[in-house]
Order: structure tokens, then C-alpha cells, then sequence
């Protein structure tokens, strides 16, 4: 694809592939053994002793230098020359460094550099040739051998644990993002529930209660009942509409494009109120200046849980204040917050000893939601009143 770099990850062996590995490299270098009798048996025989533990130094990193060291510091006062397997000692310094740890890659770096000063004079010594040029020549040679072989171990190391780290994090991210969108689905099924409740509790509540006004008015005033039952229909088609909406939020298809309520659609819930036959005074933001104000002071979410908070609010006067309740909503907006308060002259106490069920509980989970308060309960002189205040 153009315009994007495809990032390959480097070629490794796996685990199968590394053992065989090791068995190929150790058996490649018993090769050369064969040939050692003509130096004589013991050093064939050392060769041996030092080629052969490759086979496990993966495995047992510490324990497999530990034997060609051995060996290789044997050899020095038995065998005055190089042999064949002293290349297994390079290889063990870097087995250690790679697949033990820190201090046991020092130690075998110290080792192997004492070594290397060990071996140079026992070489020249057996030579003829002992010098302090020739011991530090040699020693530096050896010596660079051994430290190429502990840098390139533990570099090897360092780049394992940090690719395991990366992709420690990298699992743990993708657990983090997992439990954050299961979090948020949650939630997102919560709010559509009270999102539900709210929907059908208001307009079951209008349908009821238009229903009964239409049941006693068709036999005096057909006029009064058809008015009754023209609301019904509307607000039962108006509910449908809502509740589409929501389940649509679940659908992968459907995300619930329509706009959300907000403050400037609280004139149309006290005005069905009012057909439902509940007297309402109102004190509502004016919506032309809402309009003017394009996205005005009041965000989305506090618009939606005050135009919520009425709804209920209005819901339980109709269910609850008893026949003849009149009913005043005042919401303000302030500066800083937004205000409402529905207050009613029903039952009052009679009333707040009945079951609200989700009703009180969806208001008050609105509310904490923005960091405000919410005070409900009856009035002394009668009534019932649903006070808010969110932050903006």
C-alpha cells in the first residue's frame, strides 16, 4: 500500500530450530577433533572435554562454561600449545552472557580474561618466547576475543528482555483498551436504559391519562375525545420515534443520527403536560436566544439531563400528585450552572411513600454524572418538589 511502511519483524529460529541449532554448531566443531591424534591423544581428548558440553549451553548457560573453563585451565599445565577445542571457550563466554544473567556474564568475563593472560605466558613459556610485548600482545588478542564474545551475549540479552518488555506492555495496553470499552459499553447500556425508562414512562403516562380523560368526554363531547385521542396517537408515534432511536444506538447499522433533547425542547413537554391535563406554569430558557447562542453556555449532556429531570419530574406529578395537581417548572441558566426546579401542590408525603422506581434513581445518577445536586422530596405545606443544580 503506498504511503504506508510495513514494519517486518526480524527473522528468528524457533525453539526447534534453536536446538538443532546447537546440535550442528557442537557437531561441526567435534569435526576438526578427528584430526587431533596427530597431536596425540590428550589433546584430542581435551578437545573433547570442551566441544562436547555445547550441546546443552543453552539450556545450562553457567554450568557448561563452567566445564570448558575447567578444562581449558587443566589444559594449560598439561598441554603447552593450543588445541582444536579451545574455541568452545569464546562460545561458552557467550552462552553466559546471553542466557544467564548479569553477574554470572561478569564472572565469565573475568574468568575468560584471566585466562587469556594465563595462556599467553604458558604459550610463550613453551615457546621460548616470553616477553612482555609477546605476553601483552597476545593477552590483548585473546582477550578481545573473549570480551567480543561476553559484548555480543549481553547485547543479545539486553534486546531480548526489551523486545518481552515491549511486548508485555503491549499485551497489558491491549487488556487496558479491552476492559475500557467493555466498561464503556456498560455504561452505554445504562444510559440508554434510563434513556428508555424516561421515554416510555412519559409517554405511557400521557397515553393513560388521555385515555381516561377520552373514555369520559366521548359520550358529552366527542370533540374533547377525539382531541384525546388525535394526542394519544401523537405521542404514542412520538415514543415509538424515541425508542427506535435508542435501540438503534445497539445496532452496527444504525447509530441513532437524531439530535438529542435539549433545553429548548422543554416547551413542548409542558405543553403536552398541559393536553394531558395537568395546569403547568412555566419559567423556561427563551429558545431563540438558545438559538442565537449556536451551542450556547449549556453543553449537550446538561441540556439532556435537564430536559430528563422535567420529564420525570412531570411523570411523577401526573402519577402520583393525585386529580386537580397544578404543577410549576422553572429552569434558569446561570453563568456557571444550570437550574431546575418542578414544584407541585398534589399529596406530597403521600406521594414520596410510593414506589418512583427507576424514575428518582435515573435523576439522581444524571446529576452525580455532572457533579451537581439534586434535593427531592415533599414540602411542608403540601406538594412535591424536584430541585437540580449541575455545573456547566
Amino acid at each position: 500500500m503506498r504511503g504506508v511502511e510495513v514494519r517486518r519483524q526480524p527473522w528468528q529460529l524457533d525453539e526447534r530450530g534453536r536446538r538443532w541449532f546447537d546440535v550442528a554448531l557442537a557437531s561441526v566443531l567435534l569435526v576438526p577433533v578427528l584430526a587431533m591424534p596427530a597431536l596425540g591423544w590428550v589433546a584430542a581428548l581435551f578437545s573433547l572435554v570442551e566441544v562436547i558440553p555445547l550441546y546443552w549451553r543453552r539450556r545450562h548457560p553457567v554450568a557448561v562454561f563452567a566445564v570448558i573453563a575447567g578444562a581449558s585451565a587443566l589444559q594449560a599445565t598439561v598441554v603447552t600449545v593450543p588445541v582444536w577445542g579451545q574455541v568452545a571457550f569464546p562460545i561458552a563466554v557467550y552462552s553466559v552472557a546471553r542466557f544467564a544473567t548479569t553477574a554470572a556474564g561478569l564472572a565469565a568475563l573475568t574468568v575468560g580474561l584471566v585466562g587469556a593472560l594465563v595462556a599467553s605466558v604458558t604459550w610463550l613459556s613453551a615457546l621460548a618466547a616470553l616477553s612482555g610485548e609477546g605476553v601483552a600482545s597476545y593477552t590483548v588478542t585473546i582477550g578481545t576475543i573473549v570480551l567480543a564474545a561476553w559484548a555480543l551475549g549481553t547485547l543479545a540479552r539486553t534486546r531480548q528482555a526489551y523486545i518481552a518488555s515491549l511486548e508485555a506492555r503491549h499485551e497489558q495496553q491491549l487488556r487496558s483498551a479491552e476492559q475500557r470499552v467493555a466498561l464503556a459499553a456498560a455504561d452505554e447500556r445504562a444510559r440508554i436504559a434510563r434513556e428508555m425508562h424516561d421515554v416510555v414512562a412519559h409517554g405511557l403516562s400521557v397515553v393513560i391519562v388521555q385515555a381516561d380523560g377520552g373514555r369520559y368526554a366521548a359520550g358529552t363531547d366527542p370533540d374533547a375525545a377525539q382531541r384525546a385521542l388525535t394526542t394519544i396517537a401523537a405521542t404514542g408515534r412520538e415514543a415509538l420515534r424515541e425508542m427506535r432511536r435508542l435501540l438503534g444506538v445497539l445496532r452496527d447499522t444504525d447509530a441513532g443520527v437524531s439530535p438529542q433533547p435539549s433545553l429548548a425542547d422543554l416547551g413542548h413537554l409542558v405543553e403536552e403536560a398541559r393536553q394531558a391535563g395537568t395546569p403547568v406554569s412555566a419559567d423556561l430558557p427563551d429558545p431563540d436566544e438558545l438559538a442565537r447562542q449556536s451551542t450556547g453556555p449549556v453543553p449537550g449532556g446538561a441540556g439532556l439531563a435537564s430536559y430528563r429531570i422535567v420529564q420525570e419530574a412531570l411523570n411523577n406529578i401526573r402519577r402520583h400528585a393525585g386529580p386537580g395537581a397544578r404543577a410549576w417548572v422553572r429552569v434558569v441558566v446561570h453563568p456557571d450552572s444550570v437550574e431546575v426546579d418542578v414544584v407541585d401542590d398534589g399529596r406530597g408525603a403521600a406521594a414520596a411513600s410510593e414506589e418512583h422506581g427507576l424514575g428518582l434513581i435515573g435523576m439522581r445518577e444524571r446529576v452525580d454524572a455532572r457533579g451537581g445536586r439534586l434535593d427531592v422530596g415533599p414540602l411542608p405545606g403540601g406538594g412535591f418538589r424536584v430541585w437540580a443544580r449541575m455545573p456547566l
